[in-house]
């Protein structure tokens, strides 16, 4: 199976029409998309998603903000695409991610920074399975594989 990773558009970066940016971002960088999904996430998800989390302070608000809108969910292909996703997005906290990062150019807060991009293969196989079932995720050949990747 090829690497995929998992990324949200958080409710911020819906409500501010950064979904269309985000996505030629990453396809402009040569990544596959191979799941989308546009909706608003239940509780139980969202606890499920973020149950490293549970027991910190920020918990309940960061639910309450994840909860408050709709989301953009995506599984993205490529290979080492989980450290490159990490890349063009950037930093977590907005004000120490570098120019041309998503964060970087989008970002002000830590609490509202736009976007999650799961931080491994492992996390990302946890989320994906966590939002989308896998005849919601599919297998196709991009024309320009050839020219991204050297066999």
């Amino acid at each position: 199976m090829p690497d995929r990773t998992f990324v949200m558009v958080k409710p911020d970066g819906v409500q501010r029409g950064l979904v269309g940016e985000i996505v030629s971002r990453l396809e402009a960088k040569g990544l596959k998309l191979v799941a989308a999904r546009f909706e608003k996430l239940p509780e139980q998800r969202v606890t499920e998603h973020y149950k490293e989390h549970l027991s910190k302070p920020f918990f309940p608000s960061m639910k309450e903000y994840i909860m408050s809108g709709p989301v953009f969910l995506m599984v993205w292909e490529g290979r080492n695409v989980a450290a490159i996703v990490r890349k063009v997005v950037g930093s977590t906290n907005p004000q120490e991610a570098a120019p041309g990062t998503i964060r970087g150019d989008f970002g002000i807060d830590i609490g509202r920074n736009v976007i999650h991009a799961a931080d491994s293969p492992e996390s990302a196989a946890r989320e994906i399975g966590i939002h989308f079932k896998t005849t919601e995720v599919f297998d196709y050949k991009r024309i320009d594989e050839s020219v991204l990747y050297e066999y």
